[in-house]
């Protein structure tokens, strides 16, 4: 399949999933407590949530060994920081950035990035976006998200992230170094491109 084949399926598949897990306001609570608790795919708390990601998922995703594929890998992690981030939320936390789909939802650099201008918050969220940017490992970068979600979920803003496009990034970030690197540079892209446009606007007013 070619490259934008692949991006539909794990974007849709993640955003489908995610749709299961929130259950149009009646949250499946087991199964996001099991998300939670869960920091690999093949923990037990995760098995719960087997059965809503494994069925969904293309052939070529699916492992047959007992070794998370990248495509499993992405849509765990998206849908454990997302399960993190819906605790304590009544709206559901997941928005598509797609405009033609007006879901209100934000990339989670860009995300950051808005949140930045908070005057408490340029310092430690821009350290923490230095540090993210700069790995190269996964699990270390799975790490570092959890943290910046952890700061978005702080602010107890409204904020919808767009974790379908998240998974979508995780999948390519396995594939290389090269595509890793390029993965990083489009969340720098979205974090430092909205603080300068964010920044001119303030000297403008």
């Amino acid at each position: 399949k070619g490259g934008s084949q692949v991006t539909e399926s794990i974007q849709s598949t993640t955003a489908r999933i995610i749709r299961q897990l929130y259950g149009n306001s009646e949250p499946n609570k087991a199964v996001l407590a099991g998300l939670r608790g869960a920091s690999r795919f093949t923990d037990v708390q995760a098995r719960s949530a087997w059965p809503i990601i494994l069925d969904g998922l293309d052939d070529q995703y699916l492992s047959r060994d007992g070794i998370p594929t990248y495509g499993e890998q992405a849509i765990f992690t998206a849908t454990h920081l997302y399960a993190v981030h819906q605790q304590g939320h009544d709206q559901s936390v997941y928005g598509s950035a797609d405009p033609k789909r007006d879901d209100n939802g934000f990339p989670v650099f860009k995300a950051l990035s808005m949140l930045r201008t908070r005057a408490d918050s340029k310092t430690a969220i821009d350290r923490r976006v230095r540090q993210a940017l700069a790995l190269t490992n996964y699990e270390a970068v799975v790490n570092a998200l959890g943290s910046l979600i952890g700061i978005v979920k702080a602010t107890k803003l409204p904020l919808k992230l767009d974790y379908a496009q998240l998974a979508e990034d995780l999948y390519w970030f396995q594939m290389s170094y090269e595509q890793a690197s390029r993965v990083r540079l489009r969340w720098g892209q979205d974090y430092y491109g909205t603080v300068s446009a964010n920044e001119r606007t303030e000297q403008n007013d």
